[in-house]
């Protein structure tokens, strides 16, 4: 069971599934400018359906990964799939606003059981190189989420919003895929219970005080507004952006989304392997800084030049990903599943409200204004010099 390539497969496999789950959670902002047409939504409406999607998974996320830390379930990673599934079913045959929410609230949930526990699933296959692990299976998520855009222009936006109900099948192989980590998972505890390990994951092996431990989540949620927050104004709203201000198609905006979003899946990896190597508190520093001047130069590029600069400041932030969830795993090694819960919902919980804030403010602003104003978050990223130093 030890060996690396069963360690490999495990990663792999948590990774395949996290991308067909968040391929499926990314199909709901996708579908925007089309539901926001079919149903004259405004952009605060858009916002608001962003914000209930992700608070649903922030607010539960953290308390689904204190309670997996204590009683470990290794199936529930399938049942968290099952909610994704039932949102997208509802949103496809969505008859009212009031049921768009209730279905990206389903999505939601199901996304808050999923990612906690399957987060532990990669730091315990991880054998010794946890950015990396934790890159390869956050990877999943984002390639999933670059393929959003692509499965909704080829398939959505074709045939409409009754289709969103053949993409939700996707559930049924990311479900199969996930008993199978799951049966790997429950080894696993069985086989480090046995061996009377059970309390490594436990051990206290941080050498900060808790003042210092205090102080660092301070500077990392400080780091994580500025980075989720402009994430999100990019990810929510590029679409509409290039619409509006370069006149291009639906379709070539979610091609132009992808490209963006693909260049952060590659940041991810690329993040994992810097922070194991040189160190994760220089790293994050370095990604969210060094992305502010591109961001700031942003809102004054013609068309070809927005494309390149968003491209390299998704490839730039996201590699700050990783190191930024180890970090704090590695400051409260023995709440790992916590940790992950808190931290990805602190991020998704952060997205939502920055896209509901940026929503507010095109309507009443313009989404040009939008842009400009969001391009000075990334300068936030100075506050990292305060980090502890982290040993290798």
């Amino acid at each position: 069971m030890n060996n690396s390539k069963t360690v490999l497969s495990v990663l792999v496999m948590v990774s395949v599934a996290h991308a067909l789950n968040d391929l499926l959670q990314s199909v709901i902002p996708a579908t925007y400018p089309m539901l926001k047409e079919n149903w004259n939504l405004t952009f605060q409406q858009i916002g608001i359906l962003t914000l209930v999607l992700q608070l649903t998974s922030s607010i539960l996320q953290p308390v689904v990964g204190y309670f997996s830390d204590r009683h470990p379930r290794p199936y529930e990673l399938a049942i968290g799939m099952g909610g994704t599934f039932a949102g997208l079913w509802m949103l496809a045959f969505a008859s009212s606003y009031a049921m768009m929410l209730v279905a990206v609230a389903l999505a939601g949930c199901g996304s808050a059981i999923l990612h906690p526990e399957a987060s532990k699933v990669a730091r315990y296959a991880s054998g010794g190189a946890k950015g990396l692990a934790q890159s390869i299976f956050q990877v999943g998520g984002n390639v999933g989420r670059s393929l959003g855009p692509v499965v909704v222009a080829l398939i959505v936006l074709k045939y409409g919003q009754w289709s969103i109900s053949i993409v939700s099948l996707i559930a049924g192989a990311a479900a199969l895929i996930l008993v199978w980590v799951g049966n790997w998972y429950k080894n696993y505890l069985t086989e480090h219970t046995r061996s009377g390990k059970s309390k490594f994951e436990m051990e206290n092996q941080s050498s900060l005080t808790r003042k210092q431990v205090a102080g660092a989540l301070i500077v990392l949620l400080t780091l994580m507004f500025s980075k989720d927050f402009y994430l999100s104004n990019l990810q929510n709203y590029l679409t509409f952006y290039l619409i509006e201000k370069f006149h291009v198609s639906n379709e070539i905006s979610q091609y132009c989304l992808f490209s963006v979003l693909f260049a952060s899946a590659f940041g991810l990896v690329l993040g994992g392997k810097l922070g194991d190597k040189y160190g994760r508190r220089y790293l994050i520093w370095v990604s969210i800084l060094g992305a502010a001047p591109f961001a700031l130069l942003l809102p004054y590029c013609n068309f070809i030049g927005t494309m390149v600069l968003a491209v390299v400041i998704g490839l730039i932030i996201f590699t700050s990903t990783s190191a930024i969830l180890v970090y704090a795993m590695d400051m409260l090694p023995g709440n790992i599943g916590m940790i992950s819960g808190l931290f990805f919902g602190i991020s998704f919980g952060m997205g939502g409200i920055g896209s509901a804030v940026c929503g507010w403010l095109a309507d009443w602003k313009g989404i040009e204004f939008v842009f400009f104003l969001t391009s000075f978050l990334p300068l936030l990223g100075c506050v990292a010099y305060w980090l502890p130093k982290d040993k290798k």
